[in-house]
């Protein structure tokens, strides 16, 4: 199967692309919370970055105008938590609308969406400030740390997407291994079911974030670290190690022919171990 007609490449491949496609989302929000506090908490902002050691005025001049961008981002961020973290969609709304049940406006219920409207409510008398769009900053604030878990979903997501493709795809396979069987092909099956077995293998190194030193790991090298690890007991261990002897022998002994029965144990064993190990 060439790369580009295997589907856990391209799902790989769109998935990247989405991951990037929110980090990116993720970044854009960062600074228009950079922006608004500028803008509206100046002092603040410049002693925190003066302290970092930026060049302040370098920083402001990229950063982008919250009025006219935030209701782009804010779009594109709602419709991204109602497809993967919808029971978040009121949290994420209520800190940008108005409260309809309101009566004054205090710290409390300043929104982001009077931020946007400039509102700054002052008393009458002293003229003094009693609230103003820096109230919105704890709600920018908030909506990013909903947005940061979406990205937490998203890659579980992703995994749970890689998983289920990978799974159809290897049941395709087992089952022209089966194929090849019944037709009195029995190296070419047991061949075929080790690439599974081998390619399961990889992954399941990969889920726990294992890692061999290997450039080309076999059967093996991938059952020899998984027991190290902890993911294998001995049983299991020994088991893939029997797998592996008759994939072995399908594909390397030139003495004797693997017999059927051999065969039907190899794909069966795999076809279990792809069911059960993760």
């Amino acid at each position: 199967m060439s790369k580009s007609a295997n589907p856990v490449a391209s799902v790989e491949t769109n998935l990247d692309q989405y991951r990037a496609d929110l980090k990116a989302l993720v970044e854009r929000g960062e600074l228009l919370l950079h922006s608004l506090c500028a803008k509206y908490v100046p002092e603040q902002f410049d002693a925190a970055y003066k302290k970092a050691g930026t060049d302040v005025k370098a920083y402001r001049a990229q950063l982008p105008p919250f009025k006219t961008a935030y209701q782009a981002w804010y779009s594109e961020a709602l419709a991204l938590i109602r497809q993967l973290l919808p029971d978040r969609v009121a949290d994420f709304e209520q800190h940008y609308k108005k409260p309809k049940t309101r009566k004054g406006i205090t710290f409390e219920n300043y929104r982001i969406e009077d931020a946007l409207q400039g509102l700054t409510v002052t008393r009458t008398a002293l003229q003094e400030k009693v609230v103003g769009p820096d109230a919105a900053i704890p709600h920018v604030e908030q909506q990013l740390a909903i947005l940061r878990a979406v990205e937490r979903r998203f890659e579980s997501s992703l995994f749970d997407i890689r998983q289920l493709v990978q799974a159809d795809l290897f049941d395709s396979e087992l089952d022209a291994a089966r194929e090849l069987l019944k037709s009195g092909f029995g190296r070419a099956a047991g061949a075929v079911s080790g690439v599974v077995l081998e390619r399961h293998l990889g992954q399941v190194a990969q889920n726990h974030q294992l890692v061999t030193r290997k450039a080309h790991p076999t059967i093996s090298d991938f059952n020899d670290l998984l027991k190290t690890s902890n993911v294998l007991d001995v049983p299991a261990w020994r088991q893939v190690q029997r797998l592996g002897d008759l994939r072995n022998l399908c594909d390397h002994n030139k003495h004797r022919d693997p017999t059927n029965e051999e065969v039907e144990e190899l794909i069966s064993g795999i076809e279990k171990l792809t069911k059960t190990l993760f």
